[in-house]
């Protein structure tokens, strides 16, 4: 059920409690106040857990992008490190 179909429907609860004898109409109407109350603060929760999961991902979209700038460094430093230790028995190091 949609956020209108909700509201136009506790309207019409609304309505037919207005009709009822006052002993009866005041228990039901709190009630039906209630039921408002309960709905907004649902869709406040249901709000506060969808910015929730959108901050989840953009914070994973981050990590996944940090972990492969790191493993592109890591490889970047290991080839430099086998060259560097393929390279030592063909040139000497220089006399001080």
């Amino acid at each position: 059920m949609d956020e209108s179909t909700f509201q136009a429907r506790l309207q019409e609860l609304m309505q037919e409690i207005s009709t009822l004898p006052s002993a009866e109409r005041e228990k039901l109407t709190q009630m039906a106040q209630e039921t408002q109350e309960r709905h907004a603060q649902l869709r406040k929760s249901v709000h506060d857990l969808q910015e929730s999961l959108d901050y989840l991902r953009l914070a994973i979209k981050y990590m996944v992008f940090d972990l492969e700038a790191t493993r592109r460094e890591n490889s970047y430093l290991r080839r430099m490190l086998d060259k560097d230790k393929s390279g030592e028995g063909d040139n000497p190091p220089p006399n001080l």
